[in-house]
């Protein structure tokens, strides 16, 4: 059962696979289950429930990439955990057919991008490419800014709508959550002048070290800063909450 005034999980079905790169896949869902969700839900999220061997239902978060009247996407970063072995959401979708039911409560509200900055920051891996892509599209065509990707592969680049101030720089790692890749390339980042507005979303301990670079170093406060861990290498979704609460309260 839902919680007080939270609407119960929609039942949708799978509309339709779509191989973007070599480790994303979009899985367009949609079907009576959808009637009534509420419009311009794109950078949102979804809370998708998903079925385990062993009867369990675990719950993942994942962003809505793009939304029409009758369809949600959700892309999903395919990297497996350190011992090769999948989560279940990226289980689920490997193995997601046409015509298959889902279960997803939401959408959350979208971290977008504010007004009024003369530069903005995107930083993020794989798993906030669909967030980050988002906010690029809604940026007015006169916007200028760096938005730094962090990627498996280089087959796994994507042609990003954004305006044309918007340099992509992609950083190849196929070992997501080691090495603090992208971390390594801000920290030498010729810093824009003026009122710059970084929006940063990755592994916990690649946060960690952007929030020392951006928060510390930059002197970005909260009027300029949007910073979030979206999971941690080697543990559950459920296990990555208890310690991101646990680093909020040590703040």
């Amino acid at each position: 059962m839902a919680p007080p005034n939270r609407p119960p999980p929609r039942l949708l079905q799978v509309l339709d696979r779509t191989q973007v790169t070599p480790n994303m896949l979009r899985l367009t869902l949609g079907g009576p289950g959808l009637e009534g969700f509420p419009a311009g839900q794109a950078g949102g999220y979804v809370k998708l429930r998903l079925p385990t061997d062993g009867g369990k239902v675990v719950v993942r978060t994942y962003t809505i990439r793009a939304q029409t009247a009758e369809t949600i996407d959700v892309d999903f970063a395919l990297h497996a955990a350190e011992d090769g072995a999948d989560g279940p959401a990226t289980a689920w979708a490997l193995g997601a057919q046409v015509g298959d039911p889902i279960e997803l409560g939401g959408p959350g509200a979208a971290k977008l991008l504010p007004d009024g900055h003369d530069f903005y920051l995107l930083l993020g891996d794989m798993t906030a490419l669909p967030a980050i892509s988002v906010n690029l599209e809604l940026l007015p065509a006169d916007a200028r800014g760096l938005a730094v990707i962090e990627i498996l592969t280089d087959e796994d680049r994507q042609d990003l709508a954004r305006p044309e101030g918007v340099e992509i720089r992609w950083l190849v790692n196929p070992h997501p959550g080691t090495g603090l890749v992208l971390p390594a390339e801000v920290a030498q980042l010729a810093w824009p002048n003026g009122n710059p507005y970084a929006w940063s979303a990755s592994e916990f301990s690649s946060m960690q070290a952007l929030r020392r670079i951006l928060r510390d170093e930059r002197g970005l406060g909260p009027d300029r800063l949007y910073i979030s861990s979206y999971w941690k290498s080697g543990l559950t979704e459920e296990a990555h909450k208890v310690i991101k609460s646990e680093d909020a309260l040590s703040l």
